[in-house]
């Protein structure tokens, strides 16, 4: 990335690009609200939060604070994060409002990632409603990357166009 590029943070903000490479795991106190088809489908305090260089966090929770009734894992469709191991994939359905592949999960996390085991992380951009304490999330751009835009995360952030060289 260009240097001349990189947002410099205000109070309170963070950078992502002074987050590490590789991902930190850690746990977060804010509040983490999803929401579909006007169902909660998550409301907890107890959520990690993954930091890499140049993505807005991810966050993971824990399948006992997730409404799981509405959730399918997805058969044979995996991705590999270099990190974190094998991602499997989970379609959401409330009530008919259908979202293919909305959230994923690492069962079986390589080391140093084993916390994030059992939780799943969401793609804001396939479920309605995201929420970190009472903001709502944006989503990263593009559609590889699930990060979570929040006031309090400065970029530029990997994954819109012509960012993949980063």
């Amino acid at each position: 990335m260009p240097s001349n590029n990189r947002v410099i943070p205000g109070p309170g903000q963070e950078s992502v690009w002074d987050y590490p490479r590789p991902p930190r795991v850690e746990p977060t106190p804010k509040r983490i609200r999803i929401v579909h088809n006007g169902i909660t489908l998550v409301d907890s305090t107890h959520a990690l939060r993954v930091l890499e260089t140049s993505h807005p966090p991810g966050y993971y929770i824990l399948q006992a604070d997730i409404q799981m009734a509405y959730f399918k894992p997805v058969p044979s469709y995996q991705t590999f994060c270099e990190f974190k191991g094998a991602a499997s994939y989970w379609t959401v359905d409330v009530n008919g409002s259908v979202s293919p592949k909305a959230a994923w999960m690492y069962a079986r996390p390589s080391k140093g990632y084993e916390a994030i085991a059992n939780h799943l992380a969401f793609y804001v951009s396939r479920v309605d409603e995201c929420y970190v304490d009472d903001e709502r999330v944006l989503a990263q751009e593009g559609d590889f990357y699930g990060g979570w835009v929040t006031a309090d995360i400065v970029g530029p952030f990997k994954g819109g166009a012509g960012t993949w060289g980063w």
